[in-house]
Formats: structure tokens, sequence, C-alpha cells
């Protein structure tokens, strides 16, 4: 098995793990990023954040077809390609059950997170980094590996956007052109109901909510909730988070806030 860093180098399964327990046992961390198809820029910034990590060697789990020439150019080290077959030749036997948080559909949090646990634990890596786009997903990802005692470090890097305010990803990427100033309107109303942290949830909700009525969307939910996803606190960092069907495409989003607080008066 030759291994030349920087050069997205293609393993299997037991490649994969062979080359991650090498080079942890030489005392160099080793950054897993999970990923499934469709490169977008958020993906990078996942990527780049890995390689951020001092001596870290970076490996993408990576779905598609064809490994992006992208991984190369980013200076990605290695790349476990799968698909689910693979990992699950009997089938999807052994699901771990996140706690169902009133969000997203938690058969769908289940299912994506046993994938993530699965690929951790064939590469075995000490660093895992994922996107807080999919916020509540990180939550489930994070209290499994704390619930179950995994040598492993988690970190969430922010949501990626376009100039207009709107999230990368390939949700948002499928959605009608004539459906795109509903799907601005979702990361608008996010924004403006930060920026009435200060007041508190409610005033938090109710600007957001008018955001969205402006444009017509109706919110699948609209929440403001602790870091955790539990009670947000009075005063404190929280979360607004949503959903909404727009253009027939089911879209999330969420942004962090300094709940009772507000942002002119952080510093202080």
């Amino acid at each position: 098995m030759s291994f030349t860093p920087g050069q997205a180098i293609e393993f299997e399964a037991e490649q994969i793990a062979v080359l991650a327990r090498a080079m942890r046992r030489s005392g160099r961390p080793v950054v897993l990023v999970p990923l499934g198809v469709g490169l977008h820029a958020g993906h990078i910034a996942l990527v780049r954040a890995a390689r951020r990590l001092p001596r870290a060697v970076v490996i993408v789990a990576w779905a598609g077809e064809d490994v992006p020439a992208d991984f190369a150019a980013e200076g990605v080290d290695a790349v476990f390609r799968y698909d689910q077959n693979a990992l699950w030749p009997r089938g999807l036997r052994t699901l771990v059950q996140p706690v169902d948080l009133d969000l997203e559909p938690v058969d769908e949090v289940a299912r994506q997170l046993t994938l993530e646990l699965t690929l951790i634990n064939i590469v075995g890596p000490s660093d895992v980094v994922v996107g807080e786009k999919d916020y509540e997903q990180m939550r489930a990802l994070q209290a499994a590996i704390t619930d179950l005692h995994l040598p492993l470090k988690l970190h969430g890097v922010p949501v990626v956007r376009l100039p207009g305010g709107l999230a990368v990803s390939l949700r948002n990427a499928g959605v009608a052109e004539s459906a795109r100033e509903q799907t601005v309107a979702l990361s608008a109303a996010l924004t403006a109901g930060a920026y009435a942290a200060e007041h508190g949830a409610e005033a938090v909700l109710e600007v957001a909510r008018s955001v969205l009525d402006t444009v017509g969307v109706v919110a699948d939910y609209l929440e403001v909730r602790g870091l955790d996803l539990g009670d947000a606190p009075e005063i404190g960092d929280a979360r607004l988070l949503v959903s909404a069907n727009i253009g027939g495409v089911r879209l999330i989003d969420n942004v962090g806030l300094p709940l009772g607080i507000g942002f002119r008066n952080i510093e202080g």
C-alpha cells in the first residue's frame, strides 16, 4: 500500500483502516470528513477546516462514482469511496436511534447517524469534521460520540452562504428558479430573527415569521432552541431553526443567536 500525502489517493475499507492506524501511531491526527455525493462549496469548506488542524491527515469518505479532482487540489490525503451496499451487504439491520426532537423526521436522522458512525468505525479517526448546515444531525452525532464514549473529537463548520444569504446545499440547488425568492427568504427570516435576539425568543420568532409571511412561506417548523436543541435559555447562546417546503423541495436552515443579549451587546 503506497501513500503520497495530498494526492487524494483512493483506498478500500481495509486499506483506509490500516492507513489511519499507522498515522495515529506516528502521533498525527486523522481527520475524517464524511460526505455523500454532489460536491459543492460547503463540502470544500469542510475539507479546508480539516486541513487547518495541525499535522492532520485528511480522509474524505465519498459516495460518488468518481473522485473529484477538487480533492487533490485541496490537499486531501486519502479518499475512502464507499457505497451502502458494500457497507451493509446484508442490508441495514442495526439502526442507531437518536432522541426525537420534533424537528427533522427521526428515522432520517437515525439512518444518517448510523451511516456516519459506520464510516467512523471503519476509518478510526481522531477527529471528524461536519457542517452546521444540518445542525440537528451534527448534534445527534455529538450525542452518540459522547454517550458511546468514542475516542474522537467532533468539529462543526459554519454554514457556507451565497452573497444573498442562501445556504449552499444540494437541496437548495434543486429548487426551481421560479421559487428562488422564497428560498432566499428562508435565510432572510433567520437573519432578521437573529437580530431581534436582544428582546428574547418570542420577538425572534415574531420577526422571522413576518419575513416568511411576506413571501407566502409556511414553515414546517420555526423554533428557538438551546445549543443542545433543548429548551432555549432566557439569556445565552441559542439556535433559530426553520424548515419549509419550497418549490416541492423540503429545505432546512439555522443560525446562531445571542438570546437576551443581542449582537450589539456581545462585546460588553
